[in-house]
């Protein structure tokens, strides 16, 4: 009898562990085939979008109050990229999602300073904007590190840049560098300037909270402070050869 419900256990676990290889091998292709996908198709919305506006989620069409507009890398500012990168993740062409020296720099700011600060990459951030929830918990930011991997693996940074640029919140219900210019400089994302560029990259931390339409002394000390970063930075390759 004993070794009976002994067979039985074990097969069960059989049975559970062959279920859990299953669901996980369906998640992997079904997620790297839908990041595959994103290299040549746009989203046509993205989760943190849709977290602002459940009910239009299965639409497909404008959101209510929502601002945005896809344009493609070439029809945005190099000023705008180069601030981007400047100000949120200045080796972005050079790591695989992580920036293992920002993340040491955080930590040992949170130690000593008792000072908290994001070191998420532009990649951390594209994968939580397009696939995720908000939140801090283990189990978001885990899946993050996953997209986070498969998008370096799976996608060329330029496309990562791209969405990213396209899908970044830049004001309340402001989505993207194309509606954000014409909403606040009454122009197309590829005329943005340098200090224009540099003033949307200083709100891209709380986008709500600050508005470049009437900038506190604070977002202008952040915007001068990321137009001297992109002096340092001068130009940056990918962005020449765009």
């Amino acid at each position: 009898m004993a070794k009976r419900k002994k067979k039985k256990s074990l097969k069960k676990k059989k049975v559970i562990f062959k279920s859990a290889m299953w669901m996980i091998s369906v998640f992997i292709f079904s997620s790297g085939m839908t990041i595959l996908f994103l290299n040549w198709f746009n989203p046509p919305v993205t989760s943190f979008i849709n977290e602002q506006s459940p009910s239009s989620f299965f639409c497909f069409k404008d959101f209510e109050g929502v601002k945005q507009k896809w344009v493609p890398l070439e029809r945005v500012s190099e000023n705008f990229l180069l601030a981007v990168i400047a100000s949120e993740d200045q080796r972005f062409f050079s790591h695989f999602g992580f920036d293992v020296r920002e993340i040491k720099n955080a930590v040992e700011e949170r130690i000593k300073k008792k000072r908290i600060r994001g070191a998420s990459t532009i990649t951390q951030q594209t994968a939580k904007n397009l696939f995720l929830w908000g939140g801090k918990d283990f189990l978001r930011k885990g899946f993050e590190a996953y997209y986070t991997l498969m998008m370096e693996a799976l996608m060329p940074k330029e496309r990562i840049l791209e969405i990213y640029v396209n899908a970044a919140e830049l004001g309340e219900r402001i989505y993207g560098v194309e509606a954000a210019s014409n909403y606040y400089f009454n122009k197309p994302a590829k005329n943005i300037n340098a200090s224009e560029a540099a003033l949307l990259a200083a709100i891209l931390p709380n986008p709500v909270k600050y508005n470049a339409k009437n900038p506190s002394e604070y977002l202008i000390k952040r915007k001068e402070r990321i137009l001297s970063q992109m002096k340092n930075l001068g130009s940056i390759k990918l962005l020449e050869n765009k």
